[in-house]
């Protein structure tokens, strides 16, 4: 049944996934489009994109998102497509709040142990690699175009890219203004 199988999908990515939401996206992603098939990468990448500007995590709301559409696509109704977006949200936070309970007490208590201080850098490590991850699996055809059959898309992409990682690396500009300049580029191109 798909819902005890959403529910430890995103139990198991809940647990496992350190650095919050953009480096839980790859492990998303393998699980729901790869492993199980309940949707194509271009509805997982539409998933994704409107996690990003909806308010709230991107990662739950990736979760959500995954479970209603999961749902819907094994053929139940929107209302249990609900239910779906409901387990997978809770199941992703469930043990991980559980564990930062248990752990935030213990590290407030052993925060000057050179072991966990070694631990948590390996970890910052770790999240980097997650994230970049998450960002390479967004760079596809289906975000980008391709330079032989979508010459346009694929070139208009590439150029907003560029600018959009100058502008928020170099100049620092805002990430909701950028994302606002980047609707309004998308309905004028497009």
């Amino acid at each position: 049944m798909i819902f005890w199988k959403l529910f430890y999908t995103f139990v198991k990515i809940g647990i496992f996934t350190f650095g919050g939401g953009y480096a839980m996206i790859a492990l998303i992603q393998n699980e729901v489009v790869e492993k199980n098939g309940w949707m194509t990468t271009q509805e997982f990448t539409d998933i994704v994109a409107t996690s990003q500007i909806t308010p709230g995590p991107v990662g739950i709301n990736t979760a959500t998102y995954t479970g209603y559409t999961a749902v819907v696509n094994a053929g139940y109704s929107p209302t249990l497509g609900v239910a779906g977006a409901f387990l997978a949200s809770f199941s992703v936070i469930l043990l991980p709040f559980i564990l930062m309970l248990i752990v935030s007490r213990l590290l407030h208590k052993h925060k000057d142990n050179p072991i966990v201080a070694a631990t948590l850098s390996v970890l910052r490590l770790a999240v980097v690699g997650l994230i970049a991850a998450a960002a390479l699996l967004l760079l596809t055809a289906e975000n980008f175009g391709t330079p032989g059959t979508q010459t346009f898309q694929f070139v208009c992409s590439c150029i907003l890219f560029a600018a959009v990682f100058i502008a928020s690396w170099k100049y620092k500009i805002s990430p909701i203004l950028l994302i606002l300049i980047c609707g309004v580029v998308g309905v004028v191109i497009y």
